[in-house]
């Protein structure tokens, strides 16, 4: 908790994707101050030809101007463990970090923020609702 997926649509030097990695570490730290041992950063580079904005397709890899790296951020939180407000900068931090480091990305790229009921998961074998305290799961 929390896990942090980000989807790429077409491949990136390794150094960019540890950047991307490190880099939404620290905003899931800064802004809704999960803790950085147990947050989790998966990045993956898919291939442009699968990836399509208003129906059409986008150009193959290596076709594509600068800036036209279409981009997926999910980040699963335990629900009703932050406010509205945090979530709403958590999204615009994480929108400008595609951005800052892509060169750019189409309007039609997504952060998600899906709150996931404390039972539904966990981590290390223990759901996040066993680890409240008085918990009796």
């Amino acid at each position: 908790m929390p896990f942090i997926h980000i989807t790429l649509g077409q491949p990136v030097a390794a150094a960019v994707q540890q950047q991307l990695g490190r880099r939404a570490t620290d905003l899931i730290v800064d802004l809704l101050g999960k803790r950085r041992e147990v947050t989790a950063v998966l990045v993956e580079c898919k291939d442009g030809a699968a990836w399509h904005i208003g129906g059409e397709a986008l150009a193959r890899v290596g076709d594509a101007a600068p800036g036209t790296t279409p981009a997926h951020c999910e980040i699963a939180i335990t629900a009703g463990t932050n406010t509205p407000a945090e979530k709403a900068r958590m999204i615009a931090a994480a929108h400008a970090l595609l951005t800052e480091t892509l060169g750019g990305v189409p309007e039609a790229s997504y952060v998600v923020i899906r709150e996931l009921p404390a039972e539904n998961w966990g981590y290390a074998g223990r759901t996040q609702a066993s680890r409240h305290p008085g918990a009796t799961l």
